[in-house]
């Protein structure tokens, strides 16, 4: 059985979604409000080093936090995204799901979680 963790916000439609999809698929996973408590460093990294072709994938780039980031995220160090990351939730890409604890999936697309889990 993998174990998945589901990094979600209460308030986000593609959040309910992707729930709902692991709920009719019969999914067990362990649910983490990511505004009260973001993704560990670790899962961070991880996610970095999945995307590092495009660190913008990371980010909720149509959030209110996003829009008040006033530099280039592309100029940040590794370091200073994973510290902006873990402070404020909204910042990351949601769902964040994150299975066997090596495996990351941002954002909801059926067919993707699909082809995860079956």
């Amino acid at each position: 059985m993998k174990k998945v963790i589901f990094y979600s916000y209460p308030k986000c439609s593609t959040c309910r979604k992707a729930s709902k999809w692991l709920d009719q698929n019969n999914i067990n996973y362990k649910f983490i409000d990511i505004v009260k408590e973001p993704p560990s460093k670790k899962f961070l990294e991880i996610a970095l080093i999945q995307f590092s072709f495009d660190i913008k994938k990371i980010f909720n780039t149509r959030g209110k936090s996003f829009k008040l980031i006033d530099f280039d995220i592309f100029d940040l160090t590794k370091k200073k995204i994973i510290e902006l990351l873990s402070n404020d939730g909204k910042l990351i890409k949601r769902p964040f799901l994150i299975i066997n604890e090596s495996e990351l999936i941002l954002g909801f697309n059926e067919s993707e979680y699909a082809a995860n889990f079956k």
